[in-house]
């Protein structure tokens, strides 16, 4: 049986030419060589799976070779050429910075420099890794890095560039290689399915691509695997299987959904999702990116940020001729809110239900009725009535026909926003929804007409609140809470309640709770037209909280020396 050889090995690149998406990097490393000016160092970092290893053996094998091509490529047939493409080459030394990042390890290369090469022009040492080295092998590297034998070349590799000592970024050519975008991806794999004699759709390929994240190397794995499943034949559906990757006709389809405001129809979508595996956040990651996809498909100068296939890209291109630039940029909003506040809920699926009703319900208010559309009623077989039954009351939204009738079966309408109590009506944050309506028997509704409702009240009544209210705060925060019961508010004779505070700081803390506090009052004194004002009187025989200018302030009073040292340190005060 013969030995497999990965995809990322059997098609690494041998030629400069041959390198996918770096080709800045590539064409300044084939002028240096034109220019007789190659550095002596050279530092080669970014991320996983974008070719610097290969880089910096391709450059190895080209500054040795014997017969260079016009275009600057190693010829493949000079001592030097065929040495190196069966790992035999005495000239390069590829080390590993993981396993040799000791001070003993780089004297022993440091021992290895002094020895001139016996064939070729350089010797090229290859450092992989090399941010593994500890402080004390770098430190041991310096003078070496700095000057090298005429004939001694470096290049290190690495992927976290922060690591390294700055000492050392400045002796070397530092190169940051980007990530490769996902057409050279996709295309490079189209070139390997070819060679391969594998038929693979464009579209599977482009989600291959998206998975691999920039990394040439992850999405030849991707292939490879794909391979083992499918055999000769790459599909898109037998990518979406393999891969777990949400189909771009789910998000297609739920936000046609939105924009006819048909609830049931979201509702049984998301559900369907989740029933097939998927996390809710990885939809809502999903989806956030497809809103993203249609806001740029609204301007032709952006179209090109859009990285999928060119037939999924005449999708968006279609669906965002629909959404109102304002409407999206408020759904990318909510669906934003949602991803940050997802972890934290107790129920997710239920939250992430209500962002997507939410979301229906901004559509309901930006796009008029008459425009929104309809989703055609659904009919629904139904089970015959039994014999002598009662009718039920006829209703608006459905006609149920009498016992014993003919007729089995009826049309039901799909839930639509509009349709719904006007609870939803002004929620467009999942941080602030609106309060339930009131559904005390004997208390007015607030949510119909607040305006109106001007209920007088005594000052008993509303300390009674008042302090209810501070209850609820013992825990969370007992600071206020302390505050609230010690002092008493009063109200004037306009529904204005008073309150005084010590210090700024707790009229700060406050302010982040007089909308809740204002709400609670307003609901049991039913009064709407409550205001609260706030003042700071402070008290001097009160402990308050400083700030640190005003700490600073008072020690400088009793120490005079402590502004002169400010002055002459030139220091500042963080606030």
């Amino acid at each position: 049986m013969e030995n497999f050889i990965v995809s990322a090995r059997k098609y690494r690149p041998q030629t400069f030419d041959t390198v996918v998406g770096q080709h800045p990097i590539t064409n300044t490393l084939k002028n240096a060589i034109k220019n007789n000016q190659l550095a002596q160092a050279f530092l080669f970092c970014g991320p996983r799976g974008v070719g610097k290893t290969t880089c910096a053996r391709i450059l190895a094998k080209t500054i040795n070779c014997e017969n260079l091509s016009p275009a600057l490529e190693a010829c493949d047939a000079c001592p030097s050429c065929i040495s190196f493409n069966e790992n035999a080459s005495f000239n390069i030394y590829e080390l590993d910075g993981a396993s040799n990042n000791s001070v003993d390890d780089i004297r022993t290369l440091v021992d290895q420099v002094r020895i001139p090469p016996q064939m070729g022009k350089y010797k090229v040492y290859i450092i992989d890794e090399v941010h593994m080295l500890s402080p004390a092998a770098f430190n041991a590297f310096l003078k070496t890095l700095e000057e090298p034998p005429h004939y001694a070349k470096f290049i290190l590799a690495t992927t976290e560039k922060h690591k390294i000592l700055p000492t050392i970024l400045s002796r070397c050519q530092i190169f940051d290689f980007r990530r490769i975008t996902i057409d050279d991806i996709a295309g490079h794999l189209r070139y390997v399915a070819e060679k391969e004699q594998v038929e693979a759709e464009d579209n599977a390929l482009h989600i291959v691509a998206q998975k691999a994240d920039g990394a040439m190397r992850d999405a030849l794995s991707i292939f490879d695997q794909l391979v083992s499943f499918t055999g000769n034949r790459i599909t898109y559906e037998t990518v979406l299987e393999n891969l777990n990757v949400l189909d771009y006709e789910y998000f297609f389809k739920i936000t046609d959904q939105i924009l006819s405001g048909d609830v049931s129809g979201v509702l049984l979508t998301i559900n369907e999702i989740i029933d097939k595996g998927f996390d809710g956040q990885h939809f809502i990651i999903g989806f956030g990116e497809h809103l993203r996809n249609l806001l740029v498909s609204k301007d032709a100068v952006t179209v090109k940020l859009i990285e999928t296939a060119p037939s999924i890209r005449d999708q968006y291109l279609e669906q965002s001729g629909r959404c109102p630039v304002t409407l999206l940029i408020k759904i990318l909003d909510l669906n934003n809110q949602c991803d940050l506040s997802y972890k934290s809920s107790n129920h997710k699926k239920l939250h992430l239900e209500i962002a997507l009703m939410q979301m229906c319900s901004l559509v309901m208010k930006e796009i008029p009725a008459t425009e929104t559309g309809s989703i055609p009623p659904v009919t629904v077989t139904r089970a015959p009535a039994t014999t002598g039954s009662a009718s039920p009351p006829q209703t608006k939204r459905s006609t149920v026909p009498p016992a014993g009738s003919s007729a089995d079966k009826k049309t039901v309408e799909p839930i639509k926003m509009k349709d719904l109590p006007h609870a939803f009506d002004g929620v467009v944050s999942l941080k602030n929804p609106t309060p339930a309506t009131n559904t005390d028997s004997d208390s007015p509704d607030v949510s119909e007409d607040t305006s109106e409702i001007a209920n007088p009240f005594s000052q008993t009544d509303l300390c009674d609140y008042w302090d209810e209210f501070a209850e609820s705060l013992r825990n969370d925060s007992p600071h206020l809470f302390s505050t609230l019961k010690n002092s008493r508010p009063a109200l004037s004779d306009e529904w204005t309640i008073g309150f005084v505070v010590d210090n700024k700081v707790l009229e700060t803390e406050l302010s982040l709770k007089k909308t809740e506090l204002l709400e609670y009052l307003r609901k049991k004194l039913k009064n709407s037209k409550i205001q609260l004002k706030t003042s700071v009187v402070e008290n001097p025989k009160t402990f308050k909280p400083y700030t640190d200018k005003e700490k600073f302030e008072l020690m400088a009073d009793k120490n005079n020396a402590l502004r002169t040292l400010r002055e002459e340190l030139d220091l500042e005060i963080e606030y």
